[in-house]
């Protein structure tokens, strides 16, 4: 027997449909995943340059064309600058290299003596192990250089295409609505304005807020570092503000490459500790007090789901979707705000202090409507 309009579907059917569209989805993301990530990281990059390219746009009188150039590189000049920066310091710190082979033999030395003091294995057997160990090594080198300049060649593709995409979003960003407009029926019109309102307010509130979060990351590890006498303070400091952005795992990155950074440059097991202190500190400071304030209460997403997102994000495209997987659950909490049928999604991935706010909002907004009609 047929379903009637009003008949809702049985829960098993629910179930089915709702499984096979998230694998439906998981293989488009990833067999597709080297044209999905640029344009997403093109989105956030073009509503984050709106403003600016509808400000050259309408005080300059330029063409949107051109707009949208002028906007691509001047926020391309600014990568380039922040690659700059980090590249001088890497190149300076090439110059320790010599320390660093020195520090690493002392230290493998010392660790030579002390397991065959303690689990009474030979020297010479050791040293036979790391010398097959190294020769295997040497053996992969070709094909570890290969790897390299085809990673190297990915990432100059990626940044192209991303640029490329990013042009074009801003450009055609009055036909995209108009796209999104036609697909719904008209009396939901104002509902795609509401949404792609909000995911860009929300959105470029989020980037604005994450990288107001580096700066004061990045200004904490340098003004400590710099006190305690760390070399290459303002490397660090850049390391631990840039894989700050990732949720939860960046942080480890961070100060396994600060204490092998300073390993290579001090050697001093002072220095180590004290590196390992600040970056923990400033980690318990960015997680308790900036990031709830700065970042947590632009995207409204609740801990579990971050988590959850970060870790599907690494699965499906590993280190970029670790990055982006907080940016697109804000995108889709929004979308499954505004439509009925997906609002208990919004309640799974929301935040409950937000959602109380929300409501609250909610019945001061009705009650200033009532008012203004009396």
């Amino acid at each position: 027997m047929p379903l009637q309009k009003n008949d809702a579907a049985p829960f098993p059917q629910k179930l089915a449909y709702i499984l096979i569209c998230c694998i439906a989805v998981g293989y488009i993301a990833v067999i597709a995943s080297e044209i999905i990530i640029p344009l997403i990281f093109a989105l956030l990059i073009s509503i984050l340059l709106l403003p600016v390219s509808q400000w050259v746009e309408k005080r300059l009188n330029f063409p949107r064309g051109v707009a949208s150039f002028f906007t691509l590189i001047f926020f391309a000049s600014i990568i380039v600058l922040i690659v700059y920066l980090v590249g001088s310091q890497i190149g300076n710190l090439a110059s320790d290299w010599p320390l660093f082979k020195d520090q690493l033999n002392t230290s493998l030395t010392s660790l030579q003596n002390w397991v065959s003091d303690t689990f009474h294995y030979d020297l010479e057997k050791q040293k036979a192990y790391i010398n097959n160990a190294a020769s295997n090594a040497l053996s992969s080198g070709s094909s570890i250089v290969g790897s390299t300049l085809l990673s190297v060649s990915s990432i100059l593709l990626f940044t192209v295409l991303t640029l490329i995409y990013t042009f074009f979003l801003l450009l055609y960003r009055s036909v995209l609505l108009k796209f999104l407009i036609a697909l719904v029926n008209d009396e939901n019109n104002n509902v795609v304005h509401d949404v792609v309102s909000n995911i860009q307010l929300v959105i470029r509130k989020y980037i604005l807020g994450l990288l107001l979060e580096m700066l004061i990351v990045a200004s904490m590890c340098w003004l400590s570092f710099g006190i305690l006498g760390i070399k290459y303070f303002i490397l660090l400091g850049l390391i631990t503000a840039l894989f700050n952005i990732i949720p939860y795992v960046g942080i480890f990155t961070a100060l396994l490459l600060c204490t092998i950074i300073t390993f290579a440059t001090t050697g001093a097991s002072a220095h180590l500790l004290l590196v390992v202190i600040t970056i923990v500190a400033v980690h318990l400071i960015d997680s308790n007090i900036l990031l709830p304030f700065i970042v947590g209460s632009k995207v409204s997403i609740n801990a579990m789901i971050t988590v959850i997102g970060v870790v599907a994000g690494e699965m499906l495209w590993g280190v970029p979707g670790m990055f982006l997987s907080v940016p697109v659950i804000a995108m889709l909490k929004i979308i499954c705000d505004r439509i009925e049928p997906l609002k208990p999604w919004a309640i799974l991935l929301g935040h409950e202090k937000a959602e109380k706010k929300l409501k609250k909002f909610a019945v001061r907004k009705k009650q200033t409507i009532k008012k203004n009609g009396r």
